[in-house]
């Protein structure tokens, strides 16, 4: 081996080494906290700055600096971060979202706090601890791995590791204790990220920036070892250090020269990309923590003092607003990140790429350097610098297709590093580059009327992009994937949609700041950038347009205005009290201001009172629903023709009247007086609900025939589907156990088919089949003649195949008539008169301004099931209906699905509750271990049934 070869080797060594320190590091946090802890490079680099000022600013000896570092200060940051910030999280059962969230607020705070304190320069005099031979700092590493291993395979301590990651809750109540464990393996995180920080301190430039930043691309090392494995990550990051050494020996010639030596100088970004994008991910969760903001409407007040704020500098600040025509041009790129991340709930860490690549776009067309165009007019390129970089918006928004949470969080930081290192840093695109402003606004007055002008247009598409049907669905998106797919929402393609919108308003934020700084700045577009954009976004109101003026405003300006890294700090502590003010600071301050006024005694309606107002209202609207209570619960029903719930099979007998709604005070049923006797009122029968359904807007027509009674043979107000849902000789399997095997079952147009068995039966799995979120091993599923075996959920949303869930699928942050508005837009029928009929069908009408949290869960089942029936499926299919409903309202809801079957929707009910279902089903199925054991009429099945297992079932 040559000379050159063996001392690049040994150079690679050394970074290999440090890499794989951070990689230790993050894998033993990750494993005892689950958090993936973003803020390991800015412990790195708050460690280095404090050895430098322990030896260089005050004198003291190597070895105690290096000491107190190592021994003291870095550990101790790992137990105050556990203690004060993500204990909280953890406590509060936080999802690894929120602590994605509060350690980019610890990442952003403690650069803040550096700058704020040691300033923004750069440092070239860092204390070099161990010698320039790389063997100290591989024994290191190698001894720690070591001892890692040894802890976690024969210690105690590593069985209770591993409980704790395995499940917490049942941890904890195995008498181990979780926050120990946590602890300990914060503070062996934080020491590892120390001794990274003063072991590259000594080879790199000790910047605030630059450090974090550094040690964030070598992440790679441990998303490569899947997060779990010390050994991988070890040779991973020793074997791409002395392969990044070895190639700075090549130098090659032609066009593609300068891109292959970006690439072999950064190969460690070149791992993270391939790490994040084309391995399997880490972490599951995708929405963020909702704000108030996304459920409370912004005042016109607070939009009348943002304007004239933003109009201030016009006539205060002189001619020179070198400052003030920033806030616009930041306030559009963190639009973006409303649309991405507060309205669509993804994670987006590399706006800041999206920005930079609008400035550098911009200025290469308004120059005639961007190959194959001409040279454009400046406001021309601008335009089309946006349209560029929009279809660009597909490098995060296909991952985010397959890809959530951390995974997704680690997809985007990938792409904004690797535009960073491979295009913003290279000479070769951006060296000389300047940018003139548009013809008649070249002086700063002049230039920030057109900004506002921008920044106005940007506002109004956003809003009328939250407030339409794209909008509805990318909140319904944000609060519950699935039950968005199962509203008809293309929930692939709306995600696309979201991150290249995103694209978009970063590209056109990002040219207009580089036009009004006259110049193309790449450092104004680092990732720390686009991780400070999201962590000021998301803790301002994510989902609030006011929320990211004031969060431009306030970056623009705390900077400004004091010593650089103020407002970083600020947004940074803002982020890490996120597990304590889940709803933001606007939240923690609405909530204050509530408990000193105290709580406002509300007026209301004695139940008297009520019953006359439902009857007042039932008769202005000569409908045959009855109107609700305040809180809008359904009102008495009564049974169909055989006068009961039950029909031809349930025992005779006046029936009860019930609600819906929930039995709390505020929700109880009108018709009933204080003394709690039911009101003289006559209720509507069954044919009255069935006539409502009918005026939903289903297509075939309206049939105003009153339905016939079960002891006749059934007949749909509209003609049924040409064939019913089928499904023939289901298979599945999941490794050596088969949960379906050669189930077949067929649900017709206009009855009640339900599928009953113990717990295990595969009743779940047969459900998912045909609702579309389980691909079968084998057999299929068809519906009107059409294939559906591999369809999506939302095909078959559209196709008229709606379904609930057992778990409740709402919308939190939309209104209830929003929630059913999402159903009626995405559905098999688009009919906008569907969600007022819907309404009135299930007594919600006066809750249709309310938002859909905190809200009973009857009223929620309500909702979920109006959110099914806006969008007029022929196929409804209904995952335990009357989990958490009491008598009554499962009374009422059985009503309200036999007007259903009556009108000729084919119903499926997977149901634990074999009264309700010999009650309401037409036909039983009884699936035991995976397969269909009999089949029939409810009583003669449920007899049976009860006779072998004695109703066990």
């Amino acid at each position: 081996m040559d000379s050159l070869t063996w001392d690049l080797t040994l150079a690679g060594l050394a970074v290999g080494s440090a890499a794989a320190l951070t990689g230790i590091g993050l894998i033993v946090t990750y494993r005892a906290t689950g958090v993936l802890n973003l803020a390991h490079g800015a412990v790195a680099m708050v460690c280095a700055y404090l050895l430098r000022q322990f030896t260089v600013e005050w004198g003291w000896p190597l070895w105690l600096g290096a000491t107190v570092t190592l021994v003291v200060v870095a550990p101790g940051i790992g137990l105050l971060l556990e203690r004060a910030v993500f204990r909280p999280l953890a406590v509060l059962g936080s999802d690894p979202v929120q602590t994605l969230v509060a350690s980019i607020g610890v990442f952003v705070l403690l650069i803040g706090g550096a700058a704020l304190v040691w300033g923004q320069g750069a440092r070239s005099d860092a204390p070099q601890v161990l010698g320039d031979e790389p063997w100290g700092q591989l024994a290191i590493v190698l001894a720690l791995a070591a001892g890692v291993w040894a802890v976690t395979r024969w210690t105690r301590f590593g069985g209770e590791l591993r409980a704790v990651v395995d499940n917490r809750p049942l941890a904890v109540l195995r008498g181990i204790d979780a926050d120990r464990v946590a602890s300990v393996g914060w503070a062996f995180g934080s020491f590892t990220a120390g001794l990274t920080g003063v072991l590259l301190a000594s080879l790199v430039r000790l910047d605030p920036y630059g450090l974090p930043l550094l040690v964030m691309e070598v992440i790679a090392v441990a998303v490569g070892a899947g997060m779990h494995s010390l050994p991988i990550a070890v040779a991973v990051a020793l074997g791409i250090g002395v392969v990044q050494a070895q190639l700075t020996r090549l130098h090659p010639s032609g066009w593609g020269e300068p891109l292959l030596q970006a690439v072999g100088a950064n190969l460690f970004v070149v791992a993270l990309l391939v790490s994040a994008l084309v391995l399997p991910g880490i972490g599951g969760r995708d929405a963020l923590p909702r704000t108030a903001t996304a459920r409370i409407r912004t005042p016109v007040g607070v939009w009348v003092v943002a304007g004239v704020l933003f109009l201030l500098p016009l006539g205060f600040a002189g001619s020179d607003l070198h400052t003030a025509i920033q806030v616009p041009a930041l306030a559009v790129v963190l639009l973006s990140l409303v649309v991405v991340t507060g309205r669509g709930g993804q994670i987006s860490l590399g706006q800041a790429a999206y920005a930079g690549l609008g400035a550098l776009f911009t200025a290469l067309l308004a120059t005639g350097r961007f190959p194959g165009l001409p040279e454009l007019p400046t406001l021309v390129a601008l335009l089309v610098s946006v349209l560029l970089v929009a279809p660009l918006g597909l490098l995060t928004g296909w991952p985010a297709i397959s890809r959530h949470g951390l995974a997704l969080a680690l997809a985007t930081l990938a792409v904004g590093v690797g535009v960073s290192r491979f295009v913003f840093d290279q000479p070769y695109a951006t060296s000389g580059l300047g940018i003139g402003r548009p013809p008649g606004f070249t002086d700063d007055r002049a230039y920030y009327l057109l900004e506002l002008a921008l920044l106005s247009a940007a506002l109004l598409c956003v809003l009328l992009l939250r407030r339409g049907r794209a909008g509805r669905a990318l909140a319904a998106l944000r609060d519950h994937q699935a039950g968005a797919s199962a509203s008809g929402v293309p929930v692939p393609l709306l995600k696309v949609g979201a991150f290249v919108a995103g694209a978009a308003l970063a590209a056109l934020g990002g040219g207009m700041l580089a036009m009004g700084l006259r110049a193309f700045d790449p450092s104004a577009f680092d990732p720390v950038r686009g991780l400070l954009w999201f962590a000021a976004v998301v803790v301002l109101g994510g989902d609030s347009l006011v929320g990211a003026l004031g969060a431009a405003a306030l970056l623009v300006g705390l900077d400004a205005g004091t010593r650089g890294g103020i407002a970083a700090a600020l947004v940074g502590l803002l982020a890490i009290l996120i597990g304590r003010f889940p709803g933001g600071p606007y939240e923690a301050v609405r909530a204050a201001a509530e408990r000193f006024k105290g709580t406002r005694r509300e007026v209301r309606l004695s139940a008297r009172g009520e019953a006359v107002r439902a009857r007042v209202v039932r008769g202005r609207r000569g409908s045959g629903v009855v109107a609700g209570s305040s809180q809008g619960g359904v009102g008495p029903v009564r049974g169909g023709a055989g006068g009961s719930p039950g029909g031809a099979g349930a025992p005779s007998g006046p029936s009860r009247t019930s609600s819906l709604s929930s039995t709390s005070p505020s929700a109880a049923d009108p018709s009933r007086d204080e003394a709690g006797s039911s009101s003289s009122e006559p209720s509507p029968s069954a044919e009255g609900v069935a006539r409502a359904v009918r005026s939903a807007g289903r297509a075939g027509g309206a049939n105003t025939t009153p339905p016939p009674s079960r002891s006749r043979p059934r007949t749909a107000s509209r003609p049924p589907s040409p064939t019913p849902l089928t499904a023939r000789e289901l298979v599945v399997a999941y490794d050596d156990f088969t949960v379906l095997d050669g189930v077949s079952l067929e649900v017709p147009a206009g009855r009640i088919t339900a599928v009953v068995g113990p717990n295990g039966a595969g009743k779940s799995t047969l459900f998912h089949c045909l609702a579309g979120t389980v691909r079968p091993d084998a057999g299929r599923v068809t519906f009107a003649g059409r294939e559906l075996t591999r369809a999506p959920a939302h095909i078959r949303t559209r196709l008229g195949i709606a379904r609930t869930f057992q778990q409740l699928a709402v919308f939190p942050s939309l209104t209830v008539e929003e929630n059913l508005r999402v159903g009626a837009e995405q559905g098999r029928v688009r009919d906008s008169a569907a969600v007022g009929h819907t309404l009135r069908l299930l007594g919600l009408e006066a809750l249709r301004d309310h938002p859909a949290t905190d809200l009973p869960t009857g009223t929620l089942r309500r909702v979920e099931l109006g959110r099914a029936l806006a969008g007029s499926p022929h196929v409804l299919l209904l995952d335990e209906p009357a989990a958490g409903l009491d008598t009554d309202e499962v009374d009422a809801l059985a009503r309200v699905l036999r007007a259903l079957a009556a009108e000729g929707t084919a119903l499926l009910i997977v149901e634990h509750d074999l009264d309700l279902v010999s009650h309401l089903a037409d036909t039983v199925h009884v699936l035991t271990s995976g397969r269909i054991v009999t089949s029939g009429p409810p009583g003669r099945v449920l007899d049976a049934m009860s006779r072998t297992d004695g109703g066990a079932t």
